[in-house]
């Protein structure tokens, strides 16, 4: 039986007293999946992340990488966020841009990465204001300003910064540079290649460009914006190897690598360099990882294909496909890919993913104990009030808890005497429908804290 593990966290301090440990019952509002690292926002302007911590990406001032979420940023009113392979950006609501992470091509922008200063595990600010939107690639990063400008610093050799420069000593660049003056109102960043709209809709790109991801019928690199559609784009989505945009119609569109079926135009063939039409209507938000892709409807449901090797897919098995397969039915807002794992909100405001999770980078506690990866979309944290705080003695060692469920699942109750590392032992409950109550055994022991985690399994 494959289970979702429901990390809202607990610490039964007495018999009946149970205190949340998820830094409040506040909402996830925005998401990011890095290379094998997860960031999000909650609604307080908190930042939280888990998973790969090699570089600093992170920013909990370590090097150590961790399987459950922790809170990085305090309330900080954080606003915008962005995952790079080993490195991440924020924006806090004065406008300014903060980094953390490798620095070893000058992706952060604060000057360094020819001194030994190559990466930082702590945020450090890179702009101070007028800062309005954020992108990462692999070792390259993008920003926006109030005025429409368009700046970039980090890795350069396919000209993926648009500077009009590639190759030789200009392969990088470790300070923020201007690359378009005005009416840019959306970028993404892929692998090497880079994409963004202007404010008449219009769709340019430059970078890499062996796999036809730009779109411009070429196989050859660019270092200069090139257009490539002249009108009516209204989001954009950069992944691996590929890309992937909306028109104003709701229609999605797909050019480059697709060796999986991440174009999900029904083949594997294994490039196209022109924009072809995938989704006719309806589409609302997209994303891309290394070779799969995420889309949603208007309705709420989330779609997926592409490569499924490690669940990233998150349709219950291991199998790639080259079509749009719907995953969830409906009351989805929000979605992010990492290289090989997914992340998704839903409008109560919790936290699912799927896929890979060698790094802990879904969040939810595990990585080496037969839980490598999960092929079924997991809550990592509840909704909004999820959990009430108090139980119930029933009598002897039974204590009851009642909670808000998430309708037609079932849950049971872990236990750990320690979260560093966890230990999470399954204790004897009855298998509670959603509303509970549930009832479980073993008290508390006394004069220790206990961690308690909520568990859903179908």
């Amino acid at each position: 039986m494959k289970t979702r593990r429901n990390l809202v966290q607990f610490c039964l301090l007495c018999a009946a007293i149970l205190q949340s440990l998820s830094g409040g019952a506040q909402p996830v509002t925005q998401i990011a999946g890095g290379g094998y690292q997860s960031i999000f926002l909650k609604s307080d302007g908190s930042l939280w992340a888990m998973g790969y911590n090699a570089f600093g990406q992170l920013g909990d001032g370590t090097y150590n990488s961790t399987n459950y979420p922790e809170q990085i940023v305090v309330a900080s009113n954080a606003t915008a966020i962005a995952a790079g392979f080993n490195h991440s950006l924020f924006l806090k609501c004065d406008g300014s841009l903060w980094a953390m992470g490798d620095n070893t091509y000058g992706e952060l922008g604060d000057g360094t990465n020819d001194s030994g200063n190559y990466n930082t595990n702590r945020p450090e600010q890179i702009v101070a204001s007028n800062v309005t939107a954020i992108a990462t690639g692999q070792s390259y990063s993008l920003f926006l300003k109030s005025n429409g400008s368009l700046w970039a610093m980090g890795y350069n050799a396919y000209g993926q910064l648009g500077d009009g420069t590639f190759g030789g000593f200009s392969f990088y660049t470790n300070r923020p540079e201007q690359i378009v003056a005005s009416n840019v109102t959306a970028i993404a960043a892929g692998r090497y290649h880079t994409l963004f709209l202007k404010s008449d809709g219009s769709l340019w790109a430059m970078g890499y460009n062996n796999f036809g991801q730009l779109g411009d019928g070429t196989y050859n690199k660019t270092n200069l914006p090139e257009q490539i559609v002249a009108s009516n784009v209204t989001a954009i989505a950069a992944a691996q190897n590929h890309s992937l945009f909306l028109k104003s119609d709701g229609s999605l569109w797909a050019m480059g690598y697709n060796a999986y079926g991440q174009l999900g135009d029904g083949t594997t063939i294994n490039k196209t360099n022109l924009p072809e039409q995938i989704v006719s209507n309806n589409v609302t938000a997209i994303t891309g990882g290394e070779f799969h892709s995420l889309f949603l409807k208007s309705d709420g449901s989330l779609w997926a294909m592409g490569y499924n090797l490690d669940g990233e897919l998150g349709d219950g098995t291991y199998n790639g496909t080259n079509r749009p397969e719907q995953i969830v039915t409906g009351g989805v807002m929000a979605i992010a890919a990492g290289l090989y794992h997914s992340l998704y909100l839903k409008n109560d405001g919790s936290l699912w993913a799927a896929g890979n999770n060698y790094d802990g980078q879904l969040g939810d506690g595990t990585t080496d104990n037969g839980y490598l990866k999960t092929n079924k979309p997991e809550q990592i944290l509840g909704p909004y009030n999820q959990i009430q705080t108090a139980g119930r003695l029933l009598g002897g060692t039974n204590m009851q808890l009642n909670f808000v469920g998430v309708a037609n699942s079932k849950y049971v109750l872990d236990r750990s005497s320690s979260l560093s590392p966890a230990n999470w032992i399954p204790q004897a409950t009855n298998a509670a429908s959603s509303f509970g109550p549930l009832v479980f055994t073993n008290a508390p022991i006394a004069g220790m804290n206990n961690f308690w985690r909520i568990r859903s399994v179908q």
